[in-house]
Parts: structure tokens; sequence; C-alpha cells
């Protein structure tokens, strides 16, 4: 709905949730789908409501009944980093908060998952516990990285000791590594960048071989499983957004002849062997493989990875296709199918496959127009692109966390800003530890002078040029499409 702007379903959808949903409830729920499914999904959906049509409420993206459903959402997951390391447990009760007999143990990714979601909720709502939480997180995985510089599968949030010490980028682990990017992006954090090309590093010196990545001994770096994950696809995608192209398509073209081979993604494959790893033969039409070829084809425009997404709608259609929908592949050697169909196949592959096909979709856009919004804190831009998908594909608009913050007497010119993120050379560093202290710059009118303007017009950028001082779009744009704005000192 948020893809094909269907108004009429999207509102009715809205309505529905403006009724009221109860999160008081006596139910164990998982912490990490919880936030990227229940929280990135209203996120997402109250910043594209005005865009579908949807009447919005005075004080909006800093107010909205989504929001306060995403918010409230978020406080049930509060307690699950009540930890002396300010790791996560993978599970809470909705209303109880921890089960006393809770295990201690969660992967890497339900820690390290958090951050795109929880900013977000910080900078609309002002609050600045959830990213204050996600970021204690992120930096407790950090700290307890190997020698090496790599990280586990599964580590006890209590006393910060890997249960499961197999490193690589896939099952456990995968969103971890992508929230270090995408989070990145999306606040303008070079700390969380540079984490990433830290683990990077690491990644290809250890894991990468001849273009595959393994998994390997987090602590001595030695091979433990010669397999290539389904999972593992969103990697080259990753790789685009820092910019490291060439990598990231011979990946993908290693990946893409599995795909040839069986007509879909393997849960496991067996690189030495080339074939399928027992009982690990399905395909349950996951997105990571068309994610990784949308982002490249925006990069890149190579048509190859056209082809991939034509094969995938033929095989999709051809192998998957049922009466109700499109069912699971049970077992890629023969293509029989199971009685399921998971929610990630409409919320993520259909919509990859989508934006892979509509090169002028509003996603896509490049900066070029804009919606100009008047806000209780000032006047903002919106819709002008640099969207950034969470780990489900619920795409959020980084301006938008430029639009709900009071100007502070000693906030910086956006001039001194902008020079800040561009040359690099400034040593001032911007305080991590309250969502409100960062990201100062965002060009707003007092309160006061905006008080007689209501709603938002349309503006074009190369009209309005002082509009688009507002660090996020520029910055996200570069390094989006570009890449190497952390690599350089252009």
């Amino acid at each position: 709905l948020q893809i094909l702007g269907n108004v009429s379903e999207f509102q009715r959808v809205v309505n529905v949730l403006q009724e009221g949903v109860d999160f008081d409830i006596d139910v164990n729920a998982s912490v990490f789908e919880t936030n990227i499914r229940v929280v990135g999904g209203l996120l997402s959906a109250h910043l594209l409501s005005k865009k579908a049509g949807v009447e919005v409420e005075v004080g909006w993206p800093c107010s909205g009944p989504l929001l306060r459903m995403a918010e409230e959402a978020a406080r049930k997951l509060l307690p699950a980093f009540q930890t002396p390391t300010g790791m996560p447990y993978g599970t809470v009760n909705l209303l109880h908060g921890v089960n006393p007999g809770e295990t201690p143990v969660t992967c890497t990714a339900g820690i390290g998952t958090f951050i795109v979601e929880f900013a977000t909720l910080s900078h609309l709502t002002g609050d600045p516990v959830f990213e204050d939480v996600a970021r204690k997180a992120l930096k407790a995985l950090w700290k307890n990285r190997s020698d090496i510089g790599l990280v586990g599968n599964h580590i006890d949030v209590i006393t910060a000791k890997w249960v499961a010490q197999d490193a690589g980028i896939g099952a456990g682990v995968d969103s971890y590594f992508e929230y270090l990017v995408k989070g990145a992006i999306l606040l303008q954090d070079k700390e969380l960048m540079s984490m990433f090309l830290e683990y990077n590093k690491a990644i290809k010196n250890y894991t990468k071989f001849d273009d595959w990545y393994l998994w390997v001994q987090m602590y001595k770096g030695t091979v433990s499983m010669p397999v290539f994950q389904s999972l593992e696809a969103y990697w080259p995608g990753l790789q685009s957004l820092i910019g490291d192209v060439d990598n990231a398509m011979r990946t993908f073209l290693n990946y893409y002849t599995v795909w040839k081979q069986f007509g879909g993604l393997p849960e496991f494959y067996n690189i030495p062997q080339g074939y399928t790893v027992d009982k690990r033969e399905g395909y349950p039409l996951r997105p990571e493989l068309i994610e990784s070829a949308m982002y490249l084809y925006r990069a890149t425009r190579d048509p190859t990875l056209l082809e991939l997404g034509r094969d995938a709608v033929e095989s999709i259609e051809k192998i998957s296709k049922v009466d109700c929908g499109f069912a699971t592949i049970k077992d890629l050697r023969d293509h029989k199918l199971d009685n399921r169909m998971e929610s990630f196949f409409l919320a993520e592959t259909v919509k990859y496959l989508y934006l892979l096909f509509d090169p002028d979709n509003f996603i896509h856009n490049d900066g070029s127009a804009f919606d100009v919004m008047i806000t209780p804190y000032g006047e903002c831009v919106l819709n002008a692109g640099g969207y950034v998908f969470n780990t489900e594909a619920h795409p959020i608009d980084p301006a938008a966390l430029h639009c709900c913050r009071k100007r502070k007497e000693e906030q910086w010119e956006v001039e001194d800003l902008m020079q800040e993120f561009y040359s690099l050379k400034k040593t001032k560093k911007f305080p991590l530890k309250r969502a409100s202290d960062r990201d100062e710059g965002e060009g707003v009118k007092d309160p006061a002078d905006a008080s007689s303007e209501k709603g938002g017009e349309k503006r074009n950028s190369k009209n309005s040029h002082s509009l688009l001082s507002c660090p996020s779009q520029s910055f996200n744009s570069k390094l989006a499409v570009l890449g190497q704005v952390f690599l350089d000192n252009t």
C-alpha cells in the first residue's frame, strides 16, 4: 500500500488503527520482530500518510495516531534493555515485562537492530530514551568483539559471554551490520559508519574467499561452515550503500548463479559441493537477493540486475503461485510446496521487485522535488528522497528527523554544520548520549513566525537552494549514490 499509493485502502487501514490498538496484553513477543514489523511499520505509515492522501492532524509529522501507537509499542519493549550490559533480552511480555525465567541468550541481530526505528522515534517524539538504549546495545556489541574484530552469533546479555562463536554475515548477525550502515546514513553518524568499516575489514580478511563469505570461528578466523545462506544475499546491497560497487557486483553474481541453478535461493548452499545442504533445501520467497538487485541497479544501471528481476518474477509465478497467494517452496530440488506464505514476501520481496522496475517511483527521488512543511517548530523539508529502508522494507524519510525539535540558543548555524560534514576537518564532535543534542542545524523558523502558516507547499530545488541547506538530503544522496562519504575528504 505504501508503494502503490492505494489511498482508499490506506485510509481504511489508518481508520481501523485509529480506533485503538491494545498493547497491554499478556503475551510474549519477540523484541526484534516487534520492532522491525510493528514499530517500523507504524513509523513508516505515519511518515507516508500525508503522501498517501490521509488527512493528518495539526503538528504532523511530529504528532499523529500512528506515531503514538509506534511509541506505545516501543515502550513495551524497553524493559528488555534493562540488563547489566544494555543488550536486550530476545523476548518480552507486553504486560509484565521480562519473564523471570527468560533466557539471557540473544542473537547478535536481535541486539543490534533497533537504531533505525528507535532513533526515528526519539527524533519525532523528543524522547531520547529510545535512541539511547539502541546506541548502548550497539556499543556493547562493539566492545565485546573479538581481538580479530569479529562478532559471534549469540551472546549472553547478562555476562556478555559469547554462546555461539560462529562469525559471518548471515542468519543471527545480518541486520546488525545492516543497521550500522543505515543508522549512519539516517543520522549522518560517523561513529556508526566507522564501526561498520572496521567490521568490513575483518570480514574481508577472515571470511571472504573468492567473493563468497564463509562462517569462521570468531577468535581464530578458521572456517567453521563453508556454506552460503540465502539471508546473506543482502550483503551486495549493503556494499553498494558504502560505495563498494565492484565487490558488490562480484558477490551478487555468485549468488545469482545459485538462483539460476535452482530457480530460487536455498536456505543453505554448500559452496565446495555446489549443492543444497540437507534439510535446508527450502526457499520461502526471501527478498534479500532482489533487495540487493534494486540497490545495485540504482547505482550501476547494469541490465544484468533487471534480468535477475525478470527471472524472479517468472520463477515465483511458475513454481510458487497458488489460488490463494504464493506458497513457500519446501524443496528447490523438486519444487514441492509448503502450506504457508511468509509475511516478508509481501512486505519485502514484492516491494523490492516493484521498485526495481519502477525508476520514477517517489522512493527513488533524487532531491529535485520536495515538500516544505510548517510544523510547530518551524519549516522543514520532507519527501526529498534518500529513504532508508528498515530491515522489513519499511521506508523512513530521513528529512523527517529534522522536523520536530525546538531551536536552541546554542544551535550552530546551518553553514557551520554543513562545513563540518563535508570538509571532515573540524574536530568538534556531536554528543551521542541524547537524541535531542544531535543533528543541530536544520534551518527552522521560530514557532511564532510560523503560527500564521498552515500546511505545506511543493517547491523545486533549483529555485530554492536555501531550503536544501538541511543537511539530510545532500549527505544521504551522496552516500547512497556515489558512496565514499566517510572514506575521503570530498
